[in-house]
């Protein structure tokens, strides 16, 4: 208790509030423009850090990454445009809920669902940061495979419709994360001799064309008629069964986004994906997602921001980023010659206790903001589309351009919402297919590690009881989509 009230006097020190206040705001206008993202965010605004002291640098850091991701909320339940990658599965209710004209309770439910896992997440990180970062390192590459490999199963298994699309479309999304530099042998690969496609194609272009220039397409090809559901703006805030709807939801998804981002490489990203299949999985009426769940809403966006308090664990306790965010946090320590691992604790106590005091904070900080500016937000569906759609494909544009200043990402935004467009006129989801493009080259890295490992003996996947538990519950998911009677209660539980 009194590292924490150490932690609190650190961050309430004039110049590291501000530099929290500062963080979050920027985080959050970030998370609103589609396109640049915290971890260009962050980039751009690394340089600055160097001239203030560390525990502020990271605390700003810090700010910007947990506070992007409910801008990212905003535009997915608004524009269904993901702001943020860890936003994307939000697109799917939280925009049904705002043409049905219940945007305030989605945004709503979002904030209140990032407080609560916020706050719970870092109960957690001080509790459990040591025995659980000692748990994260029995995690080898056969039980990360395994791990991954299930997860992919899962968004197969959840799919609506056809499983065979599901299937062509997680294989597609594993096909366009292999296109860059192969992992062991460090060789080009699908490239099609573009340089820009050896470091991959970018998750903020594809997803951008994949659900924002094809959502303004199907809306065109619909026509500029909005209907009136949408114009309907509603209460601001959720009701007594949204709560009864949405807190086990919370609660779920607060346990699994600190697991999964404890582990590094697993994160916001992947919680926020597994979160809305167990929710579909344990509904008693799973048809009604995908038209706007408010459980839908609040299990990913819980997942996703206590998955960001999670990814600070490996950070700090071993040293280990979990994904690029965390690099740059690792970065600007090693500038200021802070070296996080097991003794950061010890050795500088106001860093490590300031920004874990200064994210509750920050989570205090977001809900007071976004509470009273839901009006505000949900104003923007009141702009017509034929206003409203050049503003998206601009914003679009200028995000994608300006990740790394390359034409070639705005070339492939336009590609993949040509593609998004081809593929929702024709039944395909898109969820597989980011799922499986986001987990591929962790899958792949981790098969080859583990074969290198065994001297190509595929046996080392199963001598780890962890390993055999997440590819015994893949196993039985792949049963229940061969065998017909079971064929059936997946088809009964998977409808929209």
């Amino acid at each position: 208790m009194n590292d924490l009230f150490l932690g609190f006097s650190v961050v309430f020190q004039p110049s590291n509030f501000l530099a929290c206040l500062i963080g979050i705001v920027i985080g959050q206008i970030v998370g609103i423009l589609p396109g640049l993202g915290s971890v260009g965010a962050m980039s751009l605004l690394l340089p600055i850090t160097f001239y203030v002291d560390p525990t502020t640098a990271i605390i700003m850091l810090a700010g910007i990454y947990y506070g992007a991701q409910y801008g990212g909320t905003i535009t997915s339940v608004l524009l269904n445009i993901p702001g943020e990658a860890t936003t994307v599965i939000t697109c799917v209710d939280g925009n049904q809920m705002a043409k049905q004209g219940r945007a305030g309770p989605a945004l709503a439910i979002a904030a209140f669902g990032s407080f609560i896992a916020g706050t719970l997440g870092i109960f957690g990180l001080i509790l459990l940061s040591k025995p659980l970062s000692q748990f994260g390192l029995r995690f080898g590459a056969p039980e990360y495979f395994s791990l991954v490999f299930m997860g992919i199963m899962l968004c197969i298994y959840l799919a609506s419709g056809s499983i065979l699309k599901a299937l062509i479309s997680a294989f597609l999304g594993l096909w366009v994360s292999c296109i860059g530099i192969e992992v062991l042998s460090s060789t080009p690969r699908f490239n099609f001799g573009t340089v820009t496609l050896m470091d991959g194609v970018g998750i903020v272009p594809m997803c951008m064309g994949l659900f924002g220039i094809a959502e303004v397409l199907i809306n065109i090809k619909q026509g500029f008629e909005r209907k009136g559901s949408v114009m309907a703006v509603g209460k601001l805030m959720p009701t007594r069964k949204d709560w009864r709807d949405s807190i086990g939801a919370i609660l779920r998804g607060t346990g699994i986004g600190f697991f999964l981002g404890i582990l590094p490489g697993g994160g916001a990203i992947m919680a926020s994906f597994l979160s809305y299949g167990v929710e579909k999985r344990l509904s008693k009426h799973p048809e009604k997602f995908g038209r706007g769940a408010i459980e839908g809403v609040a299990g990913p966006e819980s997942a996703n921001n206590a998955g960001a308090q999670g990814n600070f664990i490996p950070l700090l306790n071993m040293g280990i980023p979990a994904n690029a965010v965390m690099a740059l946090m690792l970065g600007a320590l090693l500038i200021h010659g802070v070296r996080p691992g097991p003794f950061l604790i010890s050795q500088n106590p106001k860093i490590f206790w300031g920004v874990v005091a200064s994210m509750y904070i920050g989570n205090v900080i977001l809900l007071i903001m976004n509470i009273p500016l839901i009006s505000i937000w949900v104003r923007i569906l009141r702009v017509p589309y034929y206003i409203l759609f050049p503003l998206i494909l601009l914003f679009c544009v200028v995000g994608a351009y300006s990740i790394n200043t390359n034409v070639v990402d705005v070339y492939i935004m336009i590609v993949f919402g040509g593609l998004g467009y081809l593929a929702r006129k024709n039944g395909f989801e898109a969820a597989p297919f980011v799922l499986a493009y986001v987990l591929g080259p962790l899958l792949e890295e981790n098969f080859l590690m583990a074969l290198t490992e065994s001297r190509g003996n595929l046996a080392i996947f199963f001598r780890s009881s962890i390993s055999i538990a997440f590819l015994s519950v893949s196993f039985l998911l792949i049963i229940s989509v061969v065998f017909p009677f079971l064929k059936k209660k997946r088809k009964i539980f998977a409808q929209k």
